[in-house]
C-alpha cells in the first residue's frame, strides 16, 4: 500500500486540466501514441464538442521513481471546472489523499479554483499547486506565484511550473506526487469498508460501481451487501480502471477500481453508498460526501404520453453517471405526467437535456426553470413552491420568501463599474470588496438566486470581457415580493412557460419573453396574440401575423368586386381558423426563450 498514491486535478473551468492529465497518461505508457487524441480521458462527444469536461474520470497510471526504482501504481481522477459540476469535484475528493491545485499562468487564481481549494482542504487532502501554461507569451509567472502563496501560504519552491501543451514540469509534478501526497490508510484485513464514487449503467453488464477501497479487501465472487439499501449479491467482476476496465482477481484497502454486480435496477446502487461482506460486516458506513442541494427545478416532460415510463427508466440511468440530477413524479393540467427534476445550474440542466436526448433518444419538453421558494398562506402555513401552479392565489398569499445566495466575483479593477451595475440591476447588496493582488479585486455580493440562474453568468462574462470569474453557496430565505408571470398563446394558457419572478421584474421578463416567443414560434396561416399576463393582467403582447396567400392572383383584370368578394371569403376562413387552430411550441424554444439577452 506505501507505493499506492490517490490524487485528482483541481482547477477553474479552461485552466488545462485535461491538457495536463493527456500528458500524463502520455510520461507514464498508459496510452499508446496511437490511442492519443486530446482530451483522451473525455469520453462524451458532449464534452469533446463544448471544450469542457463534464463527468470526472478515474484512470490508473505505473511510474518507476527516477529516484529509487521502485514503481508507484498512481490513481488519477481529472475532474470538472465549472460551477455547475462542483459535485463531481466534491466526490472526487473523497476518493483522494492529494490534489493538483493547477492555475493559468495567463490567468490567474480564480473564484472555482478558491472554491475547490477549499473543499480539498476541508478533506484534509496534501496540495501540490502548479502554475500551468508557463510557454504562453502573456503567461505573468512571478504574478501568479505571488497569488498561490497569498491563498495557501507555501514557499516558492514548493510551487511547480508546467505546461499541459508542451510537457514542460511533467517529470517534476510525478516526483511530487510521490514525494508529497501521502500513501493511504487502511487495513487489507479489516472487515470491508468500500466507498461507491461514481457508477454508470452497461445495457450488457447492469450497474458498473467504481469504487474506492478504505479497509478490508474485496475479491471476485464474493459476497456483499450495500449498506444503506442493505441489497445483498455477489461481486461478478472487480478489477481497476485503465483506459478501459481490466479484470483483476481482488481490490485491497487504499486503491480505486470497478465492481460489477448484475444488478440491472439502476435504483438499487446509490453514488455515497458503502460496500461491505455479508459474512463480516464493517460497524460504520464510509463518511461519503456532501449532500447535493439542487439549486434550479424544472419540469420534464415526454413529447408523447405514452413515453413516461420510458423518460423514467433514462433518468434512473443518467442518474447513475450523474448523481447530482435529483427527480421525482409530477404531473400538469397541460403537459400531462412528468417529473420535476433538481438541477445545479443552467449549464446541467442544458447538458442533461441534451444527454437525454443524444444517450436515450428522448425527446422532451423542459418547462421554465425557477428556484425554490417558501409562500405562507393567510392560516400561517408555511410550504415549500417548487413550481408555479403551487402559489397560493394572490388573495390567500400572506408572505413569500426566495433563497438568497453568497456569491463570489474576482476580476480586474477595470470592470468593478459593469459588475456594480450588473450585480445592482439583480438586486445584489456588496457586502465588501478585497484587492487580492493590485490588479485582482474579490467583490462579496449578496443576491437573490432566482436573479442567476437564467443569465447572469453570460452577462457576467460579456460585461468583463470573459476576465471575471464567479462562485456562489446558498445562503438564506428571505421574504420577497413575488407574482406569477403566466404566458398566453391566442387566450390559451401555456404551462410550461409560467414562472415565478419579483414584482419589479415581472414587466421586462414579459415583455422580453413574448419578443423572444415571437422570433421563435412559426407563422401559421392565422394570426397568434403572445401575452405576458399577471393573474387577469396583461403585461406585455406580441403578434404574429398571419401566412397569406395571394387568392387574387388569378383574377387579372374584371371588376373589382371579384377580387373583394375572394378577399372577404380568405378572411372568414381565417376567423374560422383561428377557433380552431392549435399553436404547437417547438420544445427546443423552452429552453432558448430563457436566454433573454441573446
Amino acid at each position: 500500500m506505501k507505493n499506492i498514491r490517490n490524487f485528482c486535478i483541481i482547477a477553474h473551468i479552461d485552466h488545462g486540466k485535461s491538457t495536463l492529465a493527456d500528458r500524463l497518461l502520455e510520461y507514464t505508457n498508459t496510452i499508446s501514441k496511437r490511442e492519443m487524441q486530446d482530451q483522451a480521458l473525455d469520453n462524451m462527444d458532449l464534452e469533446r464538442e463544448r471544450g469542457i469536461t463534464i463527468k470526472s474520470h478515474a484512470i490508473q497510471m505505473r511510474y518507476i521513481h527516477p529516484a529509487n526504482g521502485e514503481e508507484y501504481v498512481f490513481n488519477l481522477i481529472d475532474t470538472p471546472g465549472h460551477v455547475d459540476f462542483s459535485y463531481e469535484v466534491s466526490r472526487s475528493i473523497a476518493a483522494c489523499e492529494g490534489a493538483l491545485l493547477l492555475v493559468d499562468a495567463t490567468q490567474g487564481i480564480q473564484a472555482q479554483t478558491i472554491s475547490n481549494l477549499y473543499l480539498a482542504v476541508d478533506h484534509n487532502l496534501e496540495i501540490i499547486p502548479i502554475v500551468n501554461k508557463v510557454d504562453m507569451d502573456s503567461a505573468m509567472i512571478e504574478e501568479v506565484q505571488d497569488q498561490i502563496i497569498d491563498l495557501i501560504g507555501c514557499e516558492r519552491e514548493d510551487i511547480i511550473s508546467a505546461s499541459g501543451r508542451t510537457g514542460i514540469g511533467i517529470a517534476e509534478i510525478l516526483s511530487a506526487v510521490v514525494d508529497r501526497v501521502p500513501a493511504p490508510k487502511g487495513d487489507p484485513e479489516a472487515p470491508l469498508q468500500t466507498m461507491i464514487f461514481d457508477s454508470m449503467f452497461n445495457s450488457y453488464r447492469g450497474v458498473i460501481a467504481y469504487v474506492r477501497v478504505m479497509n478490508g479487501t474485496i475479491r471476485k465472487g464474493d459476497k456483499i451487501k450495500f449498506y444503506n439499501t442493505g441489497k445483498e449479491v455477489f461481486a461478478e467482476e472487480v478489477g481497476s480502471l485503465k483506459m478501459g476496465m481490466v479484470e483483476t482477481q481482488e481490490i485491497a484497502a487504499g486503491n480505486v477500481g470497478y465492481v460489477i454486480t448484475g444488478i440491472k435496477v439502476s435504483r438499487e446502487i446509490k453514488v455515497g453508498d458503502t460496500i461491505t461482506h455479508i459474512s463480516r460486516p464493517c460497524e460504520t458506513p464510509v463518511k461519503g460526501f456532501e449532500e447535493v442541494k439542487p439549486m434550479v427545478f424544472a419540469g420534464v416532460y415526454p413529447l408523447d404520453t405514452d413515453d413516461f415510463e420510458d423518460l423514467r427508466d433514462s433518468l434512473e440511468k443518467l442518474q447513475l453517471n450523474d448523481a447530482s440530477l435529483v427527480f421525482e413524479p409530477e404531473t400538469s393540467a397541460a403537459l400531462g405526467f412528468g417529473f420535476r427534476c433538481g438541477f445545479l445550474g443552467m449549464l446541467h440542466l442544458e447538458i442533461v437535456q441534451e444527454r437525454l436526448f443524444r444517450e436515450f433518444d428522448q425527446d422532451i419538453i423542459t418547462t421554465v426553470p425557477n428556484v425554490p421558494y417558501y409562500a405562507t398562506n393567510m392560516k400561517g402555513e408555511r410550504k415549500l413552491i417548487h413550481q408555479p401552479s403551487d402559489l397560493p392565489d394572490p388573495n390567500h398569499l400572506s408572505s413569500a420568501e426566495e433563497p438568497y445566495i453568497y456569491a463570489q466575483i474576482i476580476t480586474k479593477p477595470d470592470y468593478i463599474g459593469n459588475i456594480m451595475k450588473l450585480c445592482m440591476d439583480k438586486r445584489g447588496l456588496l457586502q465588501k470588496q478585497t484587492y487580492l493582488t493590485p490588479t485582482r479585486l474579490e467583490m462579496i455580493f449578496h443576491m437573490p438566486l432566482a436573479e442567476i440562474v437564467f443569465d447572469f453568468y453570460d452577462q457576467l462574462k460579456s460585461s468583463t470581457r470573459g476576465y471575471a470569474s464567479f462562485d456562489y453557496h446558498l445562503l438564506d430565505y428571505r421574504e420577497t415580493d413575488l407574482v406569477r408571470l403566466d404566458i398566453k398563446l391566442n387566450g390559451e394558457q401555456v404551462d410550461a412557460l409560467s414562472a415565478l419572478v419579483h414584482r419589479s421584474k415581472a414587466e421586462y421578463m414579459g415583455r422580453r419573453m413574448c419578443e423572444k416567443l415571437k422570433e421563435l414560434l412559426p407563422r401559421q396561416q392565422f394570426q397568434i396574440a403572445i401575452q405576458g399576463a399577471i393573474g387577469q393582467k396583461v403585461i406585455a403582447r406580441e403578434t404574429i401575423s398571419a401566412l397569406r396567400k395571394d387568392v387574387t392572383a388569378k383574377c387579372y383584370g374584371g371588376d373589382i368586386s371579384r377580387k373583394r368578394k375572394l378577399l372577404e371569403k380568405q378572411k372568414e376562413g381565417k376567423k374560422r381558423m383561428k377557433q380552431f387552430g392549435a399553436v404547437e411550441v417547438p420544445p427546443e424554444a423552452f429552453i432558448k426563450v430563457l436566454k433573454l439577452n441573446d
